[in-house]
């Protein structure tokens, strides 16, 4: 072979060998990379190809899949009351995607998950079409209900925990969505999701609020006050506080008073401060703890520090990650005022509700938990939830004088009309105010659990973002307890 031919042939040997290189690259490194690849087309249409598997909630699916004719996707998603579940749920679009248990489970709910391996190879094998598992929920149905219906018209959010386990019992919010109207891809279904959009509707209905929004916890928040003021041995339930009445703010010349200019706030007990929202008691009450003692206290109950950088605890994942809950690293005139839930105190609802749910179970902190089985096709359970504590923010002792206070609260203080008839009930209003100076109308706030004889099935937390009520009007105990209370019975009536 002449020297030209020999350089041909080596040339193409190397063209060869990189075509082989290339082509072993795709099949082996980049196969699964290119295989989930969200623009990758063959991905959605397998996705669709059979009926998606179900999210479900007491025993019931509230999802479902339809046939669709004319285009590369044999089905798509359907939901039972979209709108009440869609916090639950999230969507799962032809068009745009999924979120929340919809993202979260879909190998399991499209039956691609290796857990199903063996339900796939039996499909394979009988040539039936392959199968999506079941995500069994803890919600509780007649709970969301009465959450949703609730809120009525109202802006806003709410969020309920089964203290003794963690689970989830309820999340709702309004406004809402109905994920149906953009599970395909047509144009009906591209003008309805880009209606929902927040550039489109300041509403913002695809906001998850009981997970993923923050607001300031106003005198909620007051119950953690009090917690670290018990945990810390200076203060004790019912003696009396050396708290004046207004109470000058620390290294400012801003007097603080409180609500009504109620007489029975100067030097207050923890008790009494709670039962009618004394701002003065627990302003100076965090003052004196200082900003690191309430830090500390408030990561027990599940908030983070406000640090440039921080993440979320994903011991915190419901599987559904939250919003992160801050309790902020400041001075003092700030840390008198985080103290009762202002200044850069932001918390979820979830959070809250974590709060009324640790000190109903005696100061144990369950890990928020939404899904509690994973189930194959063939009804076998494939993954099964193990509640876990999560921290014990106060000592039983405390948290037992916490739930006297809160008590005192529904009996004869600000939350009255939390009360249900035959039931001890223990909660805490807030109304918090938010807003260049204080110009917006107040958040309405109310915490709260339900108890029975063998401890609290239902902590509960409320909040209500805007209503039509004139603003002197906008109270915790006005707008958010009677919400608070529809959960809780509905809770204990299914206990019964």
């Amino acid at each position: 072979m002449n020297k030209p031919l020999r350089r041909i042939a080596i040339f193409c040997g190397l063209l060869v060998l990189a075509l082989l290189a290339r082509a072993n690259w795709l099949q082996f490194v980049q196969a699964e990379e290119l295989k989930t690849d969200p623009k990758n087309r063959r991905v959605a249409i397998a996705r669709y190809a059979q009926p998606r598997g179900n999210i479900i909630v007491d025993g019931k699916a509230v999802t479902g899949s339809t046939v669709v004719n004319g285009t590369d996707f044999k089905y798509k998603r359907t939901y039972k009351n979209g709108k009440l579940w869609s916090p639950v749920t999230g969507y799962a679009s032809q068009g745009f995607g999924a979120n929340q248990l919809e993202k979260l489970y879909d190998p399991f709910l499209t039956g691609d998950d290796d857990r199903l391996f063996f339900n796939r190879t039996i499909d394979m094998i009988t040539g039936k079409p392959q199968k999506g598992g079941n995500v069994v929920t803890t919600l509780d149905a007649k709970a969301q209900k009465a959450a949703y219906d609730g809120l009525g018209d109202k802006k806003g959010a709410v969020a309920a925990i089964n203290p003794k386990t963690g689970a989830i019992l309820a999340l709702a919010n309004k406004p809402s969505y109905d994920p149906s109207s953009f599970a395909g891809m047509g144009d009906k279904d591209s003008k309805a999701y880009n209606g929902l959009q927040k550039k489109n509707n300041p509403d913002d209905p695809m906001l998850n609020r009981a997970l993923r929004q923050t607001y300031p916890p106003g005198s909620t928040f007051k119950v953690v006050t009090a917690a670290a003021g018990l945990e810390s041995g200076k203060y004790d339930l019912d003696s009396k506080t050396d708290s004046e009445d207004p109470y000058r703010l620390p290294q400012t010349t801003k007097d603080l008073g409180n609500e009504g200019n109620n007489p029975a706030c100067k030097n207050a007990s923890i008790r009494v401060a709670l039962q009618w929202s004394c701002n003065t008691v627990f302003a100076k009450m965090s003052d004196k703890l200082g900003n690191d003692e309430m830090i500390k206290m408030a990561e027990k109950f599940g908030f983070e520090k406000d640090t440039e950088g921080g993440t979320l605890d994903p011991d915190l994942d419901t599987p559904v990650r939250p919003a992160k809950s801050i309790y902020p690293e400041d001075n003092r005139p700030q840390n008198a005022m985080a103290g009762i839930g202002q200044a850069s105190n932001r918390a979820t609802p979830l959070q809250m509700a974590m709060v009324a749910a640790a000190v109903a179970n005696d100061g144990k902190l369950m890990k928020p938990y939404m899904v509690d089985q994973l189930v194959a096709p063939n009804l076998n359970v494939v993954e099964q939830t193990k509640p876990e504590e999560l921290s014990q923010p106060v000592s039983a002792e405390n948290a037992q004088k916490l739930q006297s206070a809160m008590e005192t609260v529904v009996k004869d203080g600000t939350g009255k009309s939390g009360q249900i008839p035959g039931v001890t009930v223990g909660g805490k209003t807030g109304t918090a105010q938010h807003g260049e100076n204080n110009k917006d109308n107040p958040y309405a706030w109310f915490i709260s659990y339900a108890k029975t004889g063998d401890g609290s099935p239902v902590a509960v937390a409320v909040v209500v973002e805007s209503s039509d009520t004139l603003r002197d009007d906008i109270a915790g105990g006005k707008l958010a307890a009677p919400i608070a209370k529809s959960v809780m019975e509905a809770v204990l009536d299914g206990k019964k």
